[in-house]
């Protein structure tokens, strides 16, 4: 873990190591879900006492940063998001400020102010309104997935693709990203996503996403010995849904996996299992065949909101400049 200690600057160890895991939660450097360091753990590798670092991770409890369970560890359950709002929300208050006693100085007053600022907000939205485009992901599920979240928070109409449809590239592809002015990939496949389509000159961004935080912890809540089955549409979201686990310090949990679409077999893998997890894709047909009363715990993942934020600030002055 990436933590640096000054042993000279008469500012307590334990306190040293709390700020700057909060740092580190609110630069993106450690993610929500992910499993903490033990205290043993952390204490030998900064070569302070437990009771250090035992302090540490308890006022990050109390903060509502951090949250220990019985027999799997210490997990991170807070984006420290609000100590990145105040900080933005002051910033904006500054221009703002600096804004309204221009438009003082040159006469106008605070409902023509007002009034100006509502019309450009508006006329932004209309401008997100009338943009079109792709989002690609490596599994049609989770593209139809966040090209829903995507639409829902940007007011874009977003078209969703797979990366195998970008190599396949036939008709009805090619048209699909003609009508589009952007092309939107998580990170990790912005790279590829870019170079099969490099050709028709669009821009490409990337957007961050991450596991629901409220899912990682309900599987987290179930004892090592519970038998846990997981049902989804594709194997690639099986892979992703494993490393998000591991990522989370879940890897040892008993679970299995099945994409089946075959009812019998689906009723035989429910009835084998204490707890059923889905992808949103197949909520409702596992629903539809829980005649066993088993819990169904919905695996969801979510866009990043800060690469969100970007993106539709990078959209609209793409807009403008159309």
């Amino acid at each position: 873990m990436e933590i640096v200690l000054n042993r000279k600057s008469g500012v307590p160890l334990y306190l040293q190591v709390k700020k700057q895991i909060m740092d580190l939660i609110r630069m993106g450097k450690i993610k929500v879900g992910s499993k903490m360091p033990t205290e043993r753990e952390l204490s030998k590798e900064l070569k302070v006492s437990r009771n250090t670092i035992s302090t540490a991770y308890k006022e990050l409890e109390q903060a509502g940063v951090l949250k220990s369970y019985q027999g799997k560890g210490t997990f991170v359950i807070e984006e420290v998001i609000s100590w990145q709002d105040k900080d933005k929300k002051d910033k904006i208050l500054k221009f703002l400020d600096l804004a309204l006693e221009q438009a003082f100085e040159s006469g106008m007053d605070i409902e023509g102010f007002l009034q100006l600022v509502n019309d450009r907000v508006r006329e932004k939205k209309e401008l997100m309104k009338k943009m079109v485009s792709v989002y690609v992901e490596c599994n049609i599920e989770q593209a139809k997935m966040f090209s829903k979240q995507l639409s829902k928070r940007t007011n874009m109409n977003v078209i969703p693709l797979t990366v195998a449809d970008l190599r396949a590239m036939d008709v009805d592809t090619v048209g699909k990203l003609n009508k589009a002015q952007v092309i939107i990939s998580t990170f990790n496949h912005v790279n590829e996503v870019y170079e099969l389509t490099k050709d028709l000159k669009k821009e490409v961004f990337g957007v961050a996403i991450s596991p629901d935080l409220e899912t990682i912890v309900k599987i987290a809540r179930y004892p090592v010995t519970s038998k846990l089955g997981f049902v989804c549409i594709s194997e690639e979201f099986m892979f992703k849904v494993r490393g998000a686990l591991e990522k989370a310090g879940l890897g040892e949990i008993n679970i299995q996996f099945t994409n089946t679409f075959d009812e019998e077999k689906l009723k035989l893998f429910i009835s084998s299992h204490d707890v059923i997890v889905v992808s949103p894709g197949r909520y409702k047909d596992v629903s539809k065949l829980n005649t066993f009363n088993r819990e169904i715990i919905e695996f969801k993942y979510g866009l990043d909101d800060g690469s969100v934020k970007a993106l539709k600030s990078k959209i609209v002055e793409i807009g403008y400049d159309k």
